[in-house]
């Protein structure tokens, strides 16, 4: 069975939205963090949103190792209506995303990667469908934003790394236990 793993970039008060505002020092080990993340990845789940931002800016993008990865991996967008933009190999999710999820798990292949879909991300855990937490931590306090865990109910995680980067932001893992 295939892994659901949840990448998202948040400050330390769990503010996912809008991480550019608060992410300032990236640094080599956040870039072999996310290297390893999306080498097991050959999927991506993405809500509308993130989906419409991301269409403008990473087909012409040369951050690397994301750009490459992103452009040419399968895109399973959540949304209730047609996509607007013409994106690689980006297909719009028929039905409900959990089933939809649900049966993508089923299927051979790597890694499923969530990456930057708060609402997308929430869901998933909700409907105990995710695996895997991997999380970039920013020292900072945002104080306003959408939190990637707000609302949620209890959810027990083990621990299954912890790091921290040349400049002061946490790599963690976590795993879902069931």
């Amino acid at each position: 069975m295939r892994k659901i793993v949840v990448y998202e970039l948040s400050s330390l008060d769990g503010v996912a939205e809008a991480p550019d505002e608060f992410f300032a020092d990236w640094d080599e080990a956040m870039d072999a963090n996310l290297a390893a993340v999306i080498a097991a990845q050959d999927a991506v789940i993405l809500g509308r949103r993130s989906y419409t931002e991301w269409a403008q800016f990473w087909p012409s993008s040369q951050i690397e190792p994301f750009a490459s990865f992103i452009n040419g991996v399968a895109k399973y967008v959540a949304t209730s209506t047609p996509l607007d933009r013409d994106w690689a190999n980006a297909t719009a999710i028929e039905g409900g995303l959990v089933e939809f999820v649900r049966d993508l798990k089923q299927q051979s292949g790597g890694e499923i990667g969530v990456h930057a879909s708060i609402s997308v991300a929430r869901s998933l855990l909700a409907a105990d469908v995710v695996d895997e937490l991997r999380l970039v931590i920013a020292p900072r306090i945002v104080g306003r934003g959408q939190r990637l865990l707000e609302g949620l109910p209890p959810i027990r995680l083990e621990s299954i790394r912890s790091d921290m980067s040349p400049t002061g932001y946490l790599l963690v893992d976590y795993r879902v236990t069931r």
